[in-house]
């Protein structure tokens, strides 16, 4: 299992300058992680843009976003802008994308939030060929399609979905290149997840490569696990109120966020991310948070960990 690090402070609730999330790209591939991955907020900086920037500041690490949200943005649209943003990045981008909630683009963005799984699957239909091959002509419930690009010096870009419904994981496998999560804890990700991801992507074309599974998770090295808990609890409460997160709590048997998180002393961390690895994640991206009364050195300290176990291997 790969570990990633995170660039920028949005899930934190600290929003930063477009280039300050740029510097934590660059300062991450100085420090040996093979990937970086931003979110992408539709009240925040445009994260595409950022990336875009990122590769042309950087040279080996691998770009991610996750996610960006499709009922505000046309594929063809977004395939253009991720395909350009790909030209910058060398081939390292990966672009993430999925329905977000129900609040988001029915109450911000004042759009219809209807059938996500149905919406997922024609948005796939028309954003992983355009992709992969510049073009596509594709007739959809939600989409009508017949066209495409030209972007000198792109490659194609690896899709993953934000999926965390059986329906949206089955759209995942079989159209796209794997999943990224949120949130989600072992217990999901062995038990359905990743088993039901294998088995949708099983099918045609042949030879596909395995399906990524890359899962976002608060980390804080901490020996007082209960008061780690507890500070990821305050940091990350608001996604209690999202009904996708919390039927996911549910499913993990759990009352808030800060169950899910990997915390505790370095062997209580290593054998939480040994858990997750036999689940089948293949990439851990961590959102660090603080612990205690000295967050920037609590950060520090979980960021060193991080990078020794992400450079060991």
């Amino acid at each position: 299992m790969r570990i990633a690090m995170g660039a920028g402070g949005e899930v934190l609730g600290t929003p930063m300058r477009p280039q300050d999330v740029v510097g934590d790209v660059v300062a991450a591939e100085a420090e040996g992680f093979g990937s970086a991955w931003t979110v992408h907020f539709s009240r925040g900086i445009d994260a595409l843009s950022v990336l875009a920037v990122a590769g042309t500041r950087t040279s080996r690490i691998d770009l991610g976003v996750g996610i960006v949200p499709t009922y505000p943005r046309h594929p063809l649209a977004l395939a253009q802008q991720a395909a350009t943003a790909q030209a910058f990045c060398g081939g390292r981008l990966t672009l993430g994308v999925g329905v977000s909630h129900r609040p988001v683009i029915e109450d911000l963005h004042g759009l219809a939030y209807r059938q996500p799984a149905g919406h997922m699957r024609d948005y796939l239909s028309v954003l992983i060929p355009l992709l992969r091959e510049g073009r596509v002509r594709y007739r959809g419930a939600f989409y009508q399609v017949d066209g495409g690009f030209t972007v000198p010096g792109t490659r194609p870009v690896s899709v993953l979905v934000g999926a965390l419904s059986p329906l949206m994981v089955q759209a995942a496998g079989e159209l796209a290149d794997g999943v990224v999560t949120w949130l989600a804890g072992p217990r999901t990700l062995g038990e359905q997840i990743v088993p039901q991801l294998l088995r949708a992507s099983a099918g045609p074309p042949e030879g596909r490569p395995a399906p990524r599974v890359v899962a976002a998770l608060p980390v804080a090295l901490s020996a007082a696990r209960a008061a780690s808990r507890q500070a990821a609890d305050g940091v990350f409460a608001r996604y209690a109120g999202f009904d996708n997160y919390r039927r996911l709590l549910d499913r993990e048997g759990v009352q808030s966020p800060g169950a899910l998180a990997v915390t505790g002393d370095e062997a209580a961390i290593e054998k939480q991310l040994r858990r997750l690895a036999d689940a089948g994640v293949t990439e851990l991206w961590p959102i660090i948070f603080p612990v205690g009364d000295d967050p920037g050195r609590s950060r520090r300290e979980t960021r060193a960990l991080l990078r020794a176990l992400a450079t060991a291997s």
